[in-house]
């Protein structure tokens, strides 16, 4: 049995009342599912159990993004030169959904890496995989694609949650996601707000993000804009793609919850072996050759399995010495209509978004800005 925690970085900003609204709406309509599917979320990690199918698979749609943000990996020459920039093939999503279906997987997300909306057909695999009967169909956009039609078309697809990544107010946010405007995404998530309340839907749910230090200065003032349009308002630490992280302090005796939870399929069809493996340096299945059940208990992923019962992970897999979720973390606070809300930050050197991406930080690691 593992101590360590199951889900770790990203703390919401909302009060207890709408966090609870939130869980519920999340699941309306498969409510006692949704209740089986959070309990195993938890326990098959604690336990190390392998389920006989992934709780969750990701489905990348796009493997490109339309942004260049500067605490993106994406943005990376490395990352150019490991990844097959590309959208998924929809005869390929349609068969992992099939298979998916039929082996009970509750819920698929259609992005990883990318911007899932660069896809042409995503409101045609979104109604795919809804009335396949897969129960939660979720997807996480910078909305620069979103507009009030493409909410409306996704709506009645049966998309059930989607998360807006908007880091920060004003000039910091157009400086981050340029070229979106920040006006521009308060109107939009005005409008679908209001589309979602004509038609009397509780989803999808909307869900806005941001990483901290964008909104460190000023969290009341991003929560009282987004907390009237959106379902959950929520913050990330800043996480410093281009550090060695080998050095760093971490959990002792870490070892990863999401190869008992979830399955990531991206969208050549490669298989990795968790979601913070951007670059597929352990490549543990091709789906365009196997089906889901076969990558989940095929001998890489036990591989890997077995080197986090052992507490290795970070000393014999190349993605686990890089990944951010073994590591440390340090509790700060952030004071919100009164409430205390209790922020997260991983131990490292780098705290704001304009250390990330700097000519000469780039040419020190060897890669292209």
């Amino acid at each position: 049995m593992t101590t360590t925690p199951i889900n770790k970085g990203q703390f919401t900003l909302e009060t207890p009342e709408r966090a609870h609204a939130f869980e519920c709406n999340r699941g309306a309509g498969v409510e006692a599912d949704y209740a089986e599917n959070r309990r195993l979320w938890t326990q098959l990690a604690q336990g190390q159990v392998v389920s006989d199918m992934p709780l969750h698979v990701d489905l990348e749609l796009a493997s490109v993004c339309n942004l260049r943000c500067p605490m993106c990996y994406t943005i990376s020459d490395d990352f150019r030169k490991h990844v097959n920039a590309t959208i998924m093939d929809g005869a390929l999503f349609r068969r992992l959904i099939d298979e998916c279906a039929a082996g009970g997987v509750y819920s698929i997300r259609l992005s990883f890496r990318g911007e899932a909306f660069l896809h042409p057909d995503i409101v045609e695999l979104t109604r795919y995989a809804k009335q396949a009967g897969i129960r939660e169909v979720s997807t996480l956009t910078n909305g620069a694609r979103m507009d009030v039609a493409m909410f409306g078309e996704m709506m009645e697809a049966g998309l059930d949650w989607v998360t807006f990544s908007i880091d920060g107010i004003g000039k910091t946010y157009e400086e981050i996601r340029r070229p979106n405007k920040f006006d521009d995404m308060v109107a939009k998530l005005t409008a679908f707000a209001a589309i979602k309340r004509r038609a009397g839907r509780v989803k999808p749910v909307v869900k806005v993000q941001s990483i901290l230090p964008a909104i460190e200065a000023n969290p009341q003032e991003f929560y009282d804009i987004f907390a009237p349009i959106s379902d959950m308002v929520s913050a990330n630490p800043l996480i410093d793609f281009l550090q060695d992280k080998r050095a760093l302090p971490k959990i002792p005796d870490f070892s990863c919850p999401q190869i008992y939870q979830r399955l990531v399929i991206g969208a050549d069809g490669l298989a990795m072996m968790c979601s913070n493996d951007e670059k597929g340096e352990f490549i543990v299945g091709d789906a365009n050759k196997q089906s889901l059940r076969a990558i989940w208990h095929g001998p890489e992923m036990m591989r890997a399995r077995d080197v986090h019962r052992r507490h290795c992970g970070a000393a014999e897999l190349e993605p686990c010495a890089k990944c951010y979720l073994p590591l440390e973390v340090r509790d700060e606070t952030v004071v919100l209509d009164g409430r205390v809300v209790t922020a997260q930050k991983y131990v490292s050197g780098v705290e704001k978004v304009s250390q990330l991406n700097t000519p000469e930080r780039w040419k020190r690691k060897g890669l292209e800005a």
